[in-house]
């Protein structure tokens, strides 16, 4: 009787110990996926890309594309995000503005990481100062002041003055809705395998299967909203009611987990993609000739030929020293328009002013002709096809001013485009053999004041009369590594220079430069930016400062110039991307433009123009 009762009681203590071991276990079993959603378990890697760009040149801007995966803490921080939108329930719309603004933080995160890309190849070294106050203020609109910290970055610094045109020209969404639907379905194929699996939910599992079949025949013919039936609202309720339904059952968390980081890696791919692809249309827009601009030189050209116009040429003003003379260099028959009307309006004596553009053998013709159709009061007009000069110069295609992008990747979080001169500008000593000294304006300049007071500086034995600008110093530019220079020298801009032709050919300046970029043309860096190097360093102490009043800089990207400041501004310089003839343009500057272009000939509403 004592042994039965013995072993009894051993009995009783093996089933207590199993049924203790039989709990830990479920208990495991319950924590192993409460770990897994909590972000506990990273052993697995996100196939997700991080995309940067490394332009050259604007072409060539995304064609270098570096690709690293993700690191386990960010993948970890990523799943933690998803589940917190996803719980408890799908949110009912989109938000479209908070997505705009988590992509431009996405490429703002980015560019911390990456640096920042330049066009075609300048960097500036960051300034000292670790913070910056900017008070801006548009269309009435006033901002306060704030502090910019240097661990922060603007989409500009990035992409230059595209984000600038594309907050201004901001579109609704016209798919919003299609997107919705597409984030629907993901979630719904993400839970559907677990909620098959239930033989309990077999009603569930129909109606999972119908919607999520019926988004995907709606999807297949619908790109746009407008595309959508009429009884889509309807749709979305059942799907999400659909959805809210499989959550509230336990399913695979490691099906689920991976569906929803799917989502998450083609959404970031999307948006970085449709980033790239709208800066590159932008660079490109940008650059090309508009339609409307290229119809206009054809139509002159052909009325050129056909009613055989014959300028009356004044060769002796041409060529008479005494006289002020302006060179335009340009291929652009609207804006050389503009600069010379502007100049001429505020003239005191229009009769002494004496216009030399130098344009290529396509524009030649129809330069020509605009200028006898719209005469500009008493100035004397040149149009010289520099393809055609009888120059001791092997390269003889028109060049116009280089212009470059110098950002700050960190630090005061700013951009600036700096203008200098083409190796056309080089030419000049040889084709005014005759004149002693000649102002240079750039196609993109408006005029507001009488220039005549220019030739009557004292240039203290200097080439180069130009305003400077040292928000950029000589020593922050990176792309210039060899040669001795005063880092802490100036810049100086195209755009408005006054030339001492007598002096450069005494010091030689064209044979200087030469001799730089020959010297710097032995690696693979961009003839751009070799150029840039050898026209810094050929007019180092060469560059006599003009007062900040003779030109004004920046209406080709700077959104935020007070009215006051181009009123007081002799010459306003648009240089920048939104040259005020492009659609894109920015608008408030673009009527100081505007009001100087003859709108009366009849080619610009035959092709039209409507700058």
């Amino acid at each position: 009787m004592k042994g039965g009762g013995g072993g009894g009681g051993g009995g009783k203590r093996r089933w207590k110990v199993l049924v203790i071991g039989v709990m830990v276990l479920v208990i495991l079993s319950m924590l192993v996926p409460l770990a897994f959603l909590l972000g506990l378990h990273n052993s697995f890697h996100s196939p997700g890309l991080v995309v940067t760009l490394q332009p050259s040149t604007p072409y060539e801007s995304f064609s270098r594309i570096n690709a690293t995966q993700h690191s386990q803490r960010d993948v970890s921080e990523r799943v933690d995000q998803v589940l917190q939108k996803l719980t408890p329930v799908l949110p009912k719309k989109r938000d479209i503005n908070g997505g705009s603004r988590d992509m431009n933080r996405t490429s703002i995160s980015d560019s911390k990481k990456k640096g920042v890309p330049v066009s075609p190849a300048v960097v500036a070294n960051p300034s000292p100062a670790n913070k910056t106050k900017t008070e801006v203020s548009y269309k009435g609109v006033h901002r306060a002041v704030v502090s910019v910290d240097e661990s922060q970055r603007t989409c500009q610094v990035k992409y230059g003055s595209y984000c600038l045109w594309r907050e201004e020209n901001k579109e609704p969404m016209k798919d919003a809705k299609v997107k919705h639907m597409k984030d629907l379905l993901f979630v719904a194929r993400a839970y559907y395998p677990s909620i098959a699996k239930m033989p309990s939910q077999s009603k569930l599992t129909r109606d999972m299967k119908q919607n999520i079949q019926e988004f995907e025949r709606i999807l297949s013919e619908s790109s746009a909203d407008g595309d959508l039936p009429p009884q889509v609202d309807k749709k979305f309720e059942k799907m999400e009611g659909v959805i809210s339904k499989a959550k509230s059952f336990p399913v695979d968390c490691n099906n689920v987990d991976k569906k929803l980081r799917q989502i998450l890696d083609l959404t970031e791919d999307e948006a970085s993609f449709h980033m790239k692809q709208s800066v590159f249309l932008y660079q490109l827009a940008v650059q090309t000739m508009p339609k409307s601009l290229h119809c206009l030189s054809m139509r002159l050209t052909v009325e050129h030929f056909k009613s055989g116009s014959v300028d009356i040429e004044d060769s002796e003003k041409f060529s008479d020293p005494s006289l002020l003379h302006f060179v335009i260099i340009s291929d652009n028959i609207l804006a050389s328009s503009v600069v010379i009307n502007s100049t001429a309006v505020h003239a005191r004596e229009s009769k002494n002013f004496v216009f030399h553009v130098l344009t290529d053998e396509q524009n030649y013709f129809a330069m020509k002709q605009w200028f006898i159709r719209n005469p500009c009061k008493q100035a004397a007009i040149q149009v010289l096809n520099i393809e055609k000069m009888e120059v001791d110069q092997s390269d003889m295609k028109l060049s116009l001013p280089t212009e470059f992008r110098v950002s700050f990747p960190s630090g005061d979080n700013r951009t600036d485009y700096l203008s200098i001169f083409s190796r056309s500008h080089y030419l000049l000593p040889k084709i005014f053999r005759k004149l002693r000294k000649v102002v240079v304006l750039d196609h993109d300049v408006v005029v507001q004041r009488d220039l005549s007071p220019l030739w009557e500086l004292d240039m203290e034995g200097k080439v180069n009369g130009a305003v400077k600008s040292c928000s950029v110093r000589l020593g922050q530019l990176k792309s210039l590594k060899r040669g001795s220079f005063d880092a802490n020298a100036c810049l100086w801009m195209s755009g408005l220079n006054v030339i001492d032709l007598a002096r450069w050919r005494e010091l030689g300046v064209s044979e200087t430069y030469h001799k730089f970029y020959k010297q710097m043309s032995s690696g693979d860096e961009p003839r751009e930016a070799i150029a840039l190097k050898a026209s810094l360093l050929t007019f180092q102490d060469k560059v006599s400062a003009l007062e900040n009043k003779w030109a004004l800089s920046g209406l080709g990207y700077d959104y935020y110039i007070k009215p006051q400041t181009i009123k007081n501004a002799a010459t306003l310089h648009y240089n920048g991307n939104m040259k005020p003839w492009l659609e894109m343009g920015i608008p408030q500057y673009k009527s100081y433009w505007r009001k100087h272009l003859n709108r009366e000939d009849g080619f610009l509403s035959d092709c039209n123009v409507n700058p």
